[in-house]
């Protein structure tokens, strides 16, 4: 069994929820129950699913949450553009969470690769 807390995309991508969590904060309460959700489901679905792969027996489990949590990284990556386009984030707010979500997502992708 693979302990989780020490691989560095659960570091990064927990460390990335909690940013998602406390941006949302500020979005309009409107949107408790559209953006605001979706976004942090999804940006918490990244380390969750890594977290469910690691306590799964096999390295081919373990790619399959991989590309879960790849899935909702690209999700998050969506929800932040279209966060941008409706004024809820500012452009340089977009730019690093949009730099950040990339680096997850490559860095997801190249373990992949080598549990191949």
């Amino acid at each position: 069994m693979r302990d989780f807390k020490k691989y560095d995309i659960w570091k990064l991508s927990h460390q990335f929820t909690l940013e998602i969590y406390a941006l949302t904060e500020k979005f309009p309460q409107k949107e408790i129950y559209g953006i605001i959700s979706q976004i942090r489901r999804a940006s918490t679905s990244i380390p969750t699913n890594i977290s469910e792969g690691c306590g799964r027996d096999s390295d081919a489990e373990f790619n399959r949450f991989l590309t879960i949590a790849l899935g909702s990284a690209s999700e998050v990556e969506y929800l932040l553009i279209l966060s941008k386009d409706l004024d809820f984030i500012s452009k340089i707010t977009f730019e690093k969470l949009d730099k950040d979500i990339n680096t997850i997502k490559r860095k997801i992708y190249t373990l992949k690769q080598k549990l191949k």
